[in-house]
């Protein structure tokens, strides 16, 4: 009879099974915090509650036939997009830009790719707050320039403006996050074999050439990264708008998670606000959807 050796290498599929426990504990977070929420969610946009009385009915579809109806939801859409427009493009060309002049050799590159970074450090809510004294008439800190450079200080009132409010908070969430992209984005640029770039300036490249045809196109999935992150970030505005404005003037600074939040807690109506999210998010995914196709569409391209 002949004996087979046993592999020592060889597991247990006893051994193996157990391992399927350590997944027990993500697992049920997983399924405690986000799966039956937003199951709850989706029940909820079908009922008239009120989100204090648990007294409520079931009402069908009229919630979503309502938030189609009135209005709110096309000017929250619009205005949600347009600041996810600015923060995304601004943030991503700016923390691309600083990202590739500290990812050459200077003097103090760590202490400027410190200070580019601390934004970013501060809460949304600190950060609301400091710009809407920054933006404030007549004694805020833009205001007293313009009035040191003899313009009409007392009435510099971004806030106060409907059309160009919307971009003045975006532009704070642009001063906040361009940070976190730049840091993505050296992570990527260092990535870059300098012997290609030596090639290429032994080749007689510019540096701009060497910045499109070998930088650009190796960093193209960092690029993915940071504009898919700054898409969602932008898409579930809502700090801002609340801290700085809210919602205001008039409707111009009121995005989904805004209108989600009034509707909840303002007009007690959670049936409604949930039917608000649930649209919300269907929104959200197909647009970062969209965008991930086209992005890595691209990146094939390239």
């Amino acid at each position: 009879m002949i004996m087979k050796k046993k592999n020592k290498n060889q597991t247990s599929p006893v051994f193996n099974n157990r391992m399927y426990f350590f997944l027990i504990p993500a697992l049920t977070f997983f399924l405690v915090f986000w799966i039956y929420p937003l199951l709850q969610l989706f029940y909820y946009s079908v009922t008239d509650f009120n989100g204090i009385n648990y007294d409520y009915d079931f009402v069908g579809f009229k919630n979503y036939v309502k938030v189609f109806h009135n209005g709110t939801l096309i000017n929250s859409m619009k205005n949600t997009i347009v600041y996810a427009a600015v923060t995304v493009v601004l943030s991503n060309l700016i923390g691309l830009g600083i990202a590739m002049a500290l990812n050459t050799k200077i003097h103090l590159k760590g202490f400027f790719r410190t200070c580019a970074y601390f934004p970013a450090l501060f809460s949304a809510i600190v950060v609301g707050f400091i710009w809407s004294y920054v933006y404030m008439p007549s004694s805020g800190m833009i205001a007293s320039l313009v009035s040191l450079l003899g313009g009409d200080g007392a009435g510099f009132n971004p806030l106060g403006d409907y059309k160009i409010a919307l971009f003045a908070i975006a532009l704070v969430e642009v001063w906040r996050g361009f940070g976190t992209t730049m840091i993505i984005y050296l992570a990527g640029l260092q990535t870059v074999d300098d012997s290609l770039l030596e090639a290429g300036r032994i080749d007689g490249c510019s540096e701009w050439q060497l910045t499109k045809k070998i930088k650009l196109p190796l960093i193209a999935p960092t690029i993915t990264i940071n504009v898919i992150l700054s898409v969602i970030n932008g898409l579930k505005a809502f700090d801002n708008s609340f801290i700085m404005t809210n919602g205001g003037p008039g409707k111009s600074t009121k995005t989904l998670m805004f209108q989600v939040y009034e509707t909840a807690f303002t007009d007690q109506k959670m049936g409604r606000a949930s039917a608000f999210s649930v649209l919300a998010f269907a929104f959200i995914i197909l647009i970062t959807v969209i965008m991930l196709y086209f992005m890595n569409k691209r990146e094939v391209e390239l």
